[in-house]
């Protein structure tokens, strides 16, 4: 919802309702953390009796994440082994497991840039090995930004100038409904723009916006077997020298598809700026790093004579502003272990692989021996396939307490605010350049990720520290 010019609440401003409705207060210009858009428009409403409600939003992901809180959430309490605990138990027994384990990995990570800086001191005294949940749609852009480099832009940008968007094998409203009302509505002048799906079929979502026209092409083509041929006419290789004289249907199919290519490719020479789309989690596995470089490499090509960039719609529950605030903490990116020298003595205190660090292999081969799982966003589960019998401590939503009651041994749980919810916090948003502050809208009385992690690294160390007070020297242990 966009306030009117009069009013005076700012993004930080609750107010009560109008006179005579219920107990209810209102966060206006709040910023909404449940996608990396972070739409910050919004008005939240919170009831006497816990509930959230978001005016005049058509966003139906929003309204589904704020289905999972209520009045319970204040009341949920610790587990330990399936058993009602106090915080500080549960921190106690949290934090042995951590010093009993020899390589934990931290997974699901889904929280803000406050608590990814006070996990990264908790996996450092532990020796932990950091993964996000949503890791493999984050490591292919990784990977083609590290091995290419990349032209990015900015929602501002797209809104303001860009008269051309293409749109591979992505429909945007799909995963984030409020896509196109933040590019393409609302700018102070009025862009005729055209929207050209390729390799997928349009998103809906798209039409009806003023000078916007929308079309398809190419909906059935190979994504490698099109970016292939795209990238070589973007480099300036003849259409015609690419698959020869067209002999024969598929001689005759193939030029068909290198000609409507050429076409595209001259439309964006002639744009005067254009954005490349893509969405990592929607390009096929397990090659879509190579899918990304190829779009930045014809958008490269393109900035030698026009401006072009490309807009990757990422970083869920979180991701990208704990890659980016792993990225400088630790110079790598996620998938890294990290350690102090003291806990690895004789390993390097950094170890980046995107491949071996990846979350489902490492439980597969069982290369870990206790789990972090960190789902502050919403109650995403840790990985089904976990053993049973390894340690997991969770700090999570409170909707995820009967999960980890049920799951009984080995499992500690503290539940955890939501920033924007329950505590303010801050997110990068889904072009990487922007950090937006959170405010609480709620504020349940729950410990804030970054709260529980530094409490953690405080017990952790202290028992570090008792067992090598303990441990026997070498003189007196060969006695």
């Amino acid at each position: 919802m966009h306030l009117s010019p009069n009013d005076p609440s700012t993004a930080s401003t609750n107010a009560p309702d109008s006179p005579g409705a219920r107990a209810a207060t209102i966060t206006r210009d709040w910023v909404c953390p449940f996608c990396p858009l972070l739409c910050d428009d919004l008005n939240a409403a919170v009831s006497s009796d816990g509930s959230l409600a978001v005016q005049d939003t058509e966003c139906s992901r929003l309204a589904q994440a704020l289905a999972h809180y209520g009045a319970a959430d204040a009341q949920c309490a610790s587990l330990i082994d399936g058993n009602d605990a106090s915080l500080d138990n549960a921190l106690e027994h949290a934090a042995q497991r951590l010093a009993n384990a020899r390589r934990p990995l931290f997974g699901g990570l889904a929280t803000d840039v406050g608590g990814t800086r006070a996990l990264y001191p908790l996996a450092a005294a532990c020796g932990a090995i950091l993964d996000h949940q949503h890791g493999d749609a984050l490591t292919p852009a990784t990977l083609a930004l590290q091995d290419r480099g990349a032209f990015f832009t900015t929602l501002s940008e797209v809104r303001s100038r860009a008269d051309l968007l293409v749109f591979f094998g992505c429909q945007p409203a799909q995963r984030y409904p409020r896509f196109f009302t933040r590019t393409l509505a609302g700018g102070e002048i009025e862009i005729a723009r055209e929207l050209v799906f390729v390799g997928g079929a349009a998103d809906p979502a798209a039409d009806g916006f003023a000078q916007a026209r929308v079309e398809t092409l190419l909906p059935d083509a190979d994504p490698y077997d099109l970016l292939a041929l795209w990238s070589a006419l973007a480099e300036g290789r003849d259409a015609a020298a690419l698959h020869g004289n067209g002999n024969g249907n598929a001689g005759s199919e193939a030029n068909s598809v290198a000609e409507a290519l050429a076409a595209l490719h001259a439309r964006i020479l002639s744009a005067r700026y254009t954005v490349v789309v893509y969405e990592p989690a929607a390009l096929p596995a397990p090659h879509a790093a190579l899918l990304i470089e190829a779009l930045h490499r014809i958008v490269k090509a393109a900035n030698r004579t026009t401006r072009a960039a490309c807009l990757a719609l990422g970083g869920d529950d979180g991701a990208l502003s704990v890659n980016q605030t792993v990225t400088w903490l630790a110079g790598l990116p996620l998938r890294t272990r990290v350690a102090t020298p003291a806990r690895m003595a004789g390993t390097p205190p950094l170890d980046h692989d995107p491949y071996r660090y990846r979350t489902a292999r490492l439980l597969a081969e069982r290369e870990v021996d206790a789990l972090l799982w960190i789902a502050s966003f919403a109650p995403h589960a840790w990985p089904e396939a976990l053993d049973p019998a390894l340690p997991l401590i969770v700090l999570g939503h409170p909707a995820l307490a009967p999960a980890a009651q049920a799951r009984g041994a080995n499992t500690v749980f503290i539940p955890a605010a939501t920033p924007g919810i329950d505590s303010d916090g801050h997110l990068f948003r889904v072009d990487s350049s922007v950090v937006l502050p959170l405010t609480a809208a709620r504020g349940a009385p729950l410990e804030s990720v970054a709260s529980v992690a530094a409490k953690l690294t405080t017990k952790l160390n202290a028992k570090l520290a008792a067992s090598l007070t303990t441990q026997p020297t070498t003189r007196e242990a060969s006695r």
